[in-house]
């Protein structure tokens, strides 16, 4: 598996499958327990409502690490 720093996700683009830009990375939560990754926090473009993923009490889509499909220049999530 490949290594990515997490100081190179911050501020990426988020976009789906379909193409649509939904936002950019916020933050990322994990267990701290098992260290294990939660979800994607995105800060949502102005435009992107009812994406069908939960959000926080800021309004930022948290999107689950299980939808994340590839990270490369922009973080590429299925809807």
């Amino acid at each position: 598996m490949a290594e990515i720093l997490a100081e190179n996700l911050s501020g990426k683009d988020v976009i789906g499958t379909d193409g649509a830009k939904l936002g950019h990375l916020y933050n990322i939560t994990m267990d701290l327990k098992t260290g294990r990754l939660n979800d994607l926090v995105v800060e949502p473009a102005n435009h992107v409502h009812d994406v069908g993923f939960e959000e926080d009490d800021h309004g930022r889509l948290l999107v689950p690490i299980g939808a994340v499909q590839a990270v490369k220049d922009h973080i590429v999530i299925r809807r």
